[in-house]
């Protein structure tokens, strides 16, 4: 999706804390965000969705009618809202809710309370890597490729197995092309880090490898004996060709 600039993303902020939302929003349109709505529960939420597609949302875990990682699921579900950026918004701060948020395909998570201008730089580090702004780019070529008996379309953030097609999440989607662009060779995990999240490794090493563990569901026959998308230790990833693969068997 191609914007004039960041500033141009419509936000979505979910959280019964009116006080929060209140504060939030004027912080946003402050720093140059106008098209900011906010509601208090799920239903809301669910509601908001129906009126116009968000291109990013803040979400809470606690609700009056529910919580946030079930909401997430419905979002995900969604055809036309599974790639929208999430960052959770939350009190909940054990290793536990944060490791299931990123699970559930969320990009990012904090712990309340916070920092507005921590916030406000994630976010923009999210919606800077999530959609194309000014005049579009051209489209490199060869975003179609095969790993194995899956194709993965880049300009379509889909996995294709048989009959069965998954939608890659913008943090999977990023972390595919930065190996891509590296087909065949090691990508640092601070490298990949940086790409990916414009942060170091060690403060996104548990975030990288919830990320890595559900793309690998998707690309790899067995994730637990990865083919494709396989880790250096102590160094990196490194996204396999078929020639390297096909190299590296001839040697056993």
């Amino acid at each position: 999706m191609n914007k004039e600039t960041i500033y141009d993303n419509r936000i979505l902020l979910v959280d019964d804390n009116e006080e929060l939302r209140s504060m939030l929003k004027k912080a946003l349109n402050k720093e140059g965000y106008e098209r900011v709505d906010t509601v208090g529960d799920c239903r809301g939420a669910l509601r908001a969705l129906e009126q116009e597609r968000p291109d990013f949302i803040i979400l809470d875990i606690n609700l009056p009618d529910g919580d946030g990682f079930s909401l997430m699921k419905k979002i995900r579900e969604r055809e036309d809202c599974s790639d929208i950026p999430v960052l959770f918004l939350s009190a909940r701060d054990k290793d536990a809710d944060r490791l299931t948020g990123l699970g559930l395909g969320a990009d990012d998570y904090m712990v309340k309370p916070f920092l507005k201008k921590e916030l406000l730089l994630r976010m923009q580090a999210i919606l800077k890597r999530s959609y194309t702004y000014g005049r579009e780019e051209k489209v490199p070529e060869n975003r179609t490729f095969m790993l194995g008996d899956r194709m993965v379309d880049l300009d379509a953030a889909t996995v294709t197995h048989g009959d069965k097609i998954e939608s890659l999440t913008v943090k999977e989607l990023r972390i595919l092309e930065t190996l891509l662009a590296s087909r065949g060779k090691i990508v640092t995990f601070d490298n990949l880090c940086k790409a990916v999240w414009d942060a170091q490794y060690y403060t996104y090493e548990n975030t990288v490898m919830v990320h890595m563990r559900r793309l690998r569901e998707k690309v790899e026959e067995d994730p637990s004996s990865p083919r494709w998308i396989v880790t250096q230790r102590g160094i990196g990833y490194k996204l396999n060709t078929e020639e390297a693969v096909r190299k590296s068997e001839s040697r056993r």
